[in-house]
């Protein structure tokens, strides 16, 4: 008693109704021609996901009903299961089930996520109703995302109390680093706890500053993965699951027969019709590896970029670059993203600017081979000091005129864009947008920040990795090895402003991931007046991060949707006496 199962992890678009649909229908042929029983399809796939306020219009919620109904004539001699909105009485996050040409059944989330990047209660009704289907008589449970991120949670009614040997999770789970591994051990626990196949089916590709990263997979009864997909890409993952296995490990464990004693309590069983197997041959299933992390990183980072310049209508992408490892390593990924041809790096020296940073950004774009621009701005930034000077009379220099140049860079930049039609990349990273090392209206003026959700220490590791990936120094070493500087000032470095990277970057990660206070941070070997520093930095820069664009998200907390204070904040966190 096989079955062969097709999870599709596909790139949609939010809003995309028609797009989204005839991409769904196009993987429904992919999953009939390699002869797949059933085919799944990731969370919210017809109207992509989150589709946030989009949920607040009715004729959005109807159009997505529509396009929902109309892939009913694509499943003639098939199931497919697909995730959508339904509405009925209210408004739920839904897997809808096909079958041979009609909507069978539904299934209602039940878990509805409300932290970190998710806000599931502001739009959904939760479901209560546990949903089996019955297809030649196998019993497969239906569950979304969250449901099964719990112990006892749907799946477990699925399996214990109505029997089934298969249970699927459509999902819409973003990536940070690291968390592919702990789902898959999390579902492995699932899966061997209830003594069934557990099918996970991801989305993958950028939505804002959110990138899915499929690794859609499939486990056996003992938690052992038996497919698995690739990563940051579409894919059809297709398994032939041995059905008879589970019931044989189950006629071996007791616990099925007291949980056969209430079996099919509270759970709602489909019978659907049954269709013809077809002679086939049996499959060696894919079996994707995991990435080492800094290559999963690298490709997160490129997809985000790519989904986000490209689904918000761009082709090419303009950076300012300094010759330093930000913009280096920003405008490597823009060009593996888009392709060299699309990308522009400009270089907007002033007279601060060391010789060797000109010739450092130069280089670099010749070995990605993006054009290169260079416009002098040092005549701007003196027209700006003399225009100023009068009212700055009898006041000495300051950051005032440093920040001054970002300024004129950032006008500049956007008057290509404007021009030209280039989305402009900002270059900062998280270590900068965390204490606000940053011009507002200056670096941070753009469509798009690439690494703003990445550390500087992991900057230079994605760096180094990138030039060991091509087996040359495509980011030039000395970009690698000269201390990071603005080039503000005469003599600058990044340390006249902050503690070392080093030091700093585990401090913020304590503070802003992991919530610690600052005791528990100096508990950590840290200096207490270095950490005080730190952290009012962070406190006080609320108002510049809220003003500068969204950008990938590869931590478990970035700022953004992650990190939701007040600007207007006088709360004092409490220390000890």
């Amino acid at each position: 008693m096989d079955l062969r199962l097709a999870l599709a992890q596909i790139n949609v678009t939010v809003g995309d109704l028609d797009g989204n649909r005839e991409r769904i229908r196009v993987w429904m042929e992919r999953a009939r021609a390699v002869g797949a029983d059933i085919v799944v399809f990731p969370e919210m796939a017809v109207t992509g996901y989150p589709p946030e306020d989009l949920l607040l219009k009715p004729d959005f919620v109807e159009a997505a009903m529509d396009s929902l109904h109309s892939l009913a004539s694509a499943t003639y001699g098939l199931t497919a299961i697909v995730g959508c909105v339904y509405a009925v009485g209210d408004l739920y996050n839904a897997a809808a089930v096909f079958h041979d040409g009609r909507l069978a059944g539904l299934y209602f989330k039940q878990y509805l996520p409300n932290y970190g990047v998710f806000d599931e209660e502001r739009y959904f009704r939760a479901g209560r109703e546990n949903v089996v289907f019955v297809r030649n008589g196998i019993t497969v449970g239906v569950s979304i995302c969250e449901d099964i991120w719990y112990p006892g949670g749907p799946p477990e009614a699925q399996a214990f109390q109505a029997g089934a040997e298969v249970l699927i999770n459509i999902s819409a789970s973003p990536y940070h680093m690291g968390k592919g591994r702990a789902r898959e051990r999390m579902l492995a626990t699932r899966a061997a706890d209830m003594t069934a196949l557990v099918a996970y089916c991801n989305l993958v590709g950028g939505q804002d500053e959110l990138v899915f990263d499929g690794q859609s997979f499939i486990c056996g009864p003992q938690g052992e993965v038996i497919a698995r997909g690739k990563l940051f890409e579409e894919d059809l993952v297709v398994a032939d699951l041995d059905v008879r296995g589970v019931f044989r490990q189950r006629l071996r464990d007791p616990r099925w027969r007291k949980a056969h004693l209430s079996e099919g309590e509270g759970v709602h069983r489909i019978a659907l019709s049954e269709l013809p197997v077809p002679e086939r041959k049996p499959l060696s299933p894919p079996h994707v590896p995991p990435l080492e992390e800094l290559a999963e990183v690298y490709q997160a980072l490129v997809l985000g970029t790519r989904d986000y310049v490209h689904k918000n209508g761009f082709r090419e992408a303009v950076i300012g670059l300094s010759g330093g490892i930000d913009s280096s390593l920003t405008a490597t990924i823009a060009a593996d993203a888009l392709g060299p041809d699309n990308v522009v790096g400009v270089a907007m020296p002033t007279r601060y600017s060391s010789p060797h940073s000109l010739e450092d950004a130069e280089q670099l774009a010749r070995n990605l081979g993006i054009r290169f621009l260079v416009v002098p701005i040092d005549a701007l930034f003196q027209g700006f000091l003399d225009v100023l000077a009068p009212i700055f009379q009898g006041r000495a220099p300051d950051v005032t005129e440093e920040n001054l140049q970002p300024r004129i860079r950032g006008t500049i930049l956007m008057a290509l864009s404007n021009k030209f039609g280039w989305l402009v990349l900002t270059t900062g990273n998280k270590s900068e947008t965390s204490v606000g090392y940053a011009t507002l209206y200056g670096d941070t003026a753009g469509g798009f920040a690439v690494i703003k959700d990445v550390p500087k220490t992991l900057v230079y590791a994605l760096a180094r990795y990138r030039n060991a990936r091509a087996g040359w120094d495509v980011i030039p070493r000395r970009v690698l090895e000269k201390p990071p500087s603005a080039e503000l000032r005469p003599d600058q470095r990044d340390t006249d402003s902050l503690p070392p990277y080093e030091i700093l970057d585990p401090i913020v990660q304590a503070y802003v991931e992991e919530s610690c206070d600052l005791q528990e941070i100096v508990r950590r070997g840290f200096d207490e007046e270095t950490v005080r520093r730190v952290i009012r930095m962070v406190d006080r820069s609320e108002y510049k991060r809220r003003q500068s664009p969204p950008g990938v998200k590869i931590t478990p907390r970035a700022f953004g949707k992650d990190w939701r204070l007040p600007i207007t904040n006088r709360y004092l966190r409490r220390e000890p006496p």
